[in-house]
């Protein structure tokens, strides 16, 4: 194969792609908005899972790499009452399936596999334009152009390359996180870290919940959940003075352990609302262009599945240009036949999880989750 493939987007999955491609020394190159690796916080923790994360990791070549930065215990859920009461505690006994790393050392190692000039930082494309025959011409902001005959979408939720194969756009679901961190918990925030754990954290009533996860170094991320229009949450964010307190009101009669997940932040308050693309989202086939992860697929978070699909897709995708390096064509409709039965399915499981956490009977639609129970009318 001699056209290199250009992909938008330097996230889990578009570096997985270029990873898979260099091993089989088909050339490509990362376009990437941002002005460097350390250009912002890469997000939490997330778990990789068996049947798709790591099996991308393992076609790239980098099971050891991962492994080395596997964050031991992480694995550990508990599930608490509005009062503090423990209803399910289950620790990280070392056999599970989804061990848990950090968004941004899983990045490095993906970023290290690759030769320097393989990604070009500094590249936020502005516009994308079809030439005919399978090619395309990308402006940047910074004035320059590339023409490309095979385009690889991986640029998230907001996709520049999604217009060129479908009108699709991510619409809100209803519930918001909002997120901060609380620093060297165990000894500055001991109620809250007892009340976290090892691992994961989860106290859900309908439509509301505080979540929690413990990092390394003593760190615990919260994230608070509220059903609310996106509007009421921007306008009491906007005064980052009195935020913490009216959030917390939202949780009036809760354990203080916590509620001071909330007041006891050490960031800025940061909204995160939770957007999806329609259920079995798919478009017809393109020549030249595709897309992966979110901006094929993008669906809440409440199946865990966002990272670990970005990351097959890519995997997918280059060992598919790989094993038809003279029929580009034939390699993309093969990968978009698999990836649209596949995203649709956790797509599904996605949203049905959503109502089963936040639901009226909550938490007893996450307690069966958790525990793989049928849930009960």
């Amino acid at each position: 194969m001699t056209t290199p493939v250009t992909i938008i987007g330097a996230g889990l999955g578009g570096l997985t792609l270029a990873r898979v491609l260099h091993l089989h020394g088909i050339p490509a190159t990362i376009y990437e908005a941002e002005t460097s690796a350390d250009a912002r916080t890469q997000g939490g923790q997330l778990d990789l899972h068996e049947y798709n994360g790591q099996l991308a990791l393992e076609a790239a070549g980098l099971t050891d790499e991962f492994r080395a930065i596997i964050h031991e215990g992480g694995e550990a859920v508990r599930v608490l009452d509005q009062h503090g009461a423990v209803l399910l505690d289950q620790p990280d006994d070392g056999t599970g399936g989804r061990p848990e790393v950090l968004r941004g050392d899983l990045r490095r190692i993906l970023i290290n596999s690759l030769p320097g000039e393989m990604i070009q930082w500094g590249h936020k494309v502005t516009s994308v334009r079809p030439l005919g025959d399978g090619r395309h011409e990308l402006a940047f902001a910074d004035g320059s152009t590339v023409t490309t005959g095979l385009l690889v979408g991986a640029d998230g939720a907001w996709s520049r390359v999604r217009p060129l194969l479908s009108d699709a756009k991510p619409e809100y679901v209803g519930t918001s996180f909002i997120e901060t961190y609380l620093y060297d918990a165990d000894q500055r925030h001991p109620a809250a870290a007892k009340a976290t754990g090892d691992g994961s954290l989860f106290a859900v009533t309908a439509g509301k919940g505080i979540l929690g996860h413990r990092e390394a170094h003593a760190v615990l991320h919260a994230y608070v959940a509220l059903t609310k229009p996106q509007e009421w949450i921007a306008a009491i964010l906007a005064s980052p003075e009195t935020a913490a307190a009216q959030i917390a009101a939202e949780f009036t009669g809760w354990a203080p352990e916590l509620t001071a997940l909330i007041t006891d932040g050490e960031t800025a308050l940061a909204p995160r609302p939770i957007s999806a693309l329609p259920i079995g989202h798919r478009w017809d086939r393109v020549p030249g262009v595709t897309l992966l992860g979110d901006a094929a697929h993008l669906m809440s978070p409440f199946a865990g599945e966002g990272a670990n699909l970005a990351m097959f897709d890519g995997a997918e995708l280059g060992k598919a240009i790989a094993a038809h390096p003279l029929d580009i064509e034939a390699a993309l409709a093969e990968y978009e036949q698999a990836l649209f039965s596949r995203s649709a399915r956790f797509a599904a499981e996605s949203d049905k999880n959503h109502q089963l956490i936040f639901g009226d009977n909550a938490p007893s639609g996450l307690l069966n989750l958790l525990t793989g129970q049928e849930p009960t009318e």
